[in-house]
C-alpha cells in the first residue's frame, strides 16, 4: 500500500470515529432529551453508557488503521508527548471535526420530525430559542458560568487524556491487556459524564461539539450554535486543548518514569517520531523497519 493510500485511511478513520460516537452519543441526547416521559430521565447512568460504549465501538471499528484518536486533544497530547507526527495534526483534527459534522446529520435525519414535533410542543424555535440544541451540542448547566465551564472542561479533559495515556501505556503492568483498552476507554468517559456531566454536558472533545454546532448553524439553529449565548462556542473547543496535554504530561513525568518496567529499558524512536514501544492510538506503519528495543541492565 502507498504512503499516501495509507494516510488517506488514516484520516477516513478519524471521520468515521468520531461520526460513529457521535451517532450513538447524540442519539442518546436525542432519547433523554426529546420524549416525556424518557427512557432517561430517571436513568441518567444509561446516557453515559452509550457515549462511552460508542467510543468503544469506534475504537474497535477504526484503531487499527489511525489508533482512533477521535479527538483533537488526543491528538494534540500524543504529539506533545508520545511522539506523533507533527505534519498530521491539523489534518487529523479536521477529519475529527468533519466527522462530528456528518454524525450530526445523520442524527438530524433520523430525528428531524421528533426534533420539530418536541419545538412546536413547548414554542421553541430554532434559531432564537436553541430548540432542540441540547441534542448535538453543549452548554453549561445549571449556575454554571461561561468561565467556569472553562474549568470544567480543562479539568475533565485533563482526566480524559491522563486515563487514556494510563491505560495505553505498555510500561503500566496493571493496564488492561489485548484488546480491552477500548472497553476501559468507554468506560473511562463514561464515569467522566456520570460523575461531572450535568455542570456542562462533558464535551471533552472540541470535535464532539464543534462539528455537530457547525452542522446546526447550517440547520436553523444559526446563532445559537453560532457563537452560542454567551459566545460559549469557544469554550469546548480550547478548554478541552489546553486541558489534555495537561493531562498528558502529569501523567508522563507523574507516573511513567517510576512504572516498573520503565527504567528496564530504553526506546529508539522511529525517525518519523513515532515510538513504536507505545503503538496504542500512535498506529505505526507496518512497512516501517523495526526499531531494537535495548534492554539496560539496572
Amino acid at each position: 500500500m502507498s504512503e499516501n493510500r495509507r494516510y488517506l485511511g488514516e484520516l477516513l478513520s478519524e471521520f468515521f470515529a468520531v461520526a460513529i460516537i457521535i451517532l450513538f452519543g447524540d442519539g442518546v441526547a436525542a432519547m433523554y432529551s426529546l420524549y416525556d416521559p424518557s427512557p432517561y430521565k430517571s436513568a441518567y447512568w444509561g446516557v453515559c453508557i452509550v457515549w462511552g460504549l460508542g467510543v468503544t465501538v469506534a475504537i474497535y471499528a477504526t484503531g487499527a488503521i489511525s489508533g482512533t484518536h477521535a479527538n483533537p486533544a488526543v491528538t494534540l497530547s500524543l504529539a506533545m508527548f508520545r511522539g506523533f507526527s507533527w505534519k498530521k495534526v491539523i489534518p487529523y483534527m479536521s477529519a475529527q471535526v468533519l466527522g462530528g459534522f456528518a454524525g450530526a446529520a445523520l442524527v438530524y435525519s433520523l430525528y428531524v420530525p421528533v426534533i420539530d414535533h418536541f419545538n412546536i410542543t413547548h414554542n421553541l424555535t430554532r434559531a432564537v430559542d436553541g430548540g432542540s440544541a441540547g441534542v448535538f451540542f453543549t452548554h453549561p448547566g445549571d449556575f454554571v458560568t461561561v468561565a467556569h465551564a472553562f474549568w470544567d472542561e480543562l479539568v475533565l479533559t485533563a482526566a480524559l487524556v491522563f486515563g487514556i495515556f494510563a491505560i495505553t501505556c505498555q510500561y503500566n503492568t496493571q493496564a488492561p491487556q489485548a484488546n480491552s483498552s477500548a472497553l476501559i476507554i468507554g468506560l473511562l468517559v463514561a464515569i467522566i459524564g456520570a460523575s461531572c456531566g450535568y455542570l456542562d454536558a462533558w464535551a471533552i472533545n472540541p470535535a464532539r461539539d464543534f462539528g455537530p454546532r457547525l452542522f446546526c448553524f447550517f440547520a436553523g439553529w444559526g446563532q445559537s450554535a453560532l457563537p452560542a449565548p454567551g459566545n460559549y462556542f469557544w469554550v469546548p473547543v480550547v478548554a478541552p486543548l489546553v486541558g489534555g496535554p495537561i493531562g498528558a504530561a502529569l501523567y508522563q513525568f507523574g507516573l511513567r518514569p517510576f512504572m516498573p518496567r520503565y527504567l528496564e529499558q530504553t526506546i529508539t524512536v522511529a525517525p518519523d517520531g513515532i515510538n513504536p514501544a507505545e503503538p496504542v492510538l500512535v498506529v505505526s506503519n507496518p512497512d516501517d523497519p523495526a526499531f531494537p528495543v535495548v534492554n539496560r541492565v539496572s
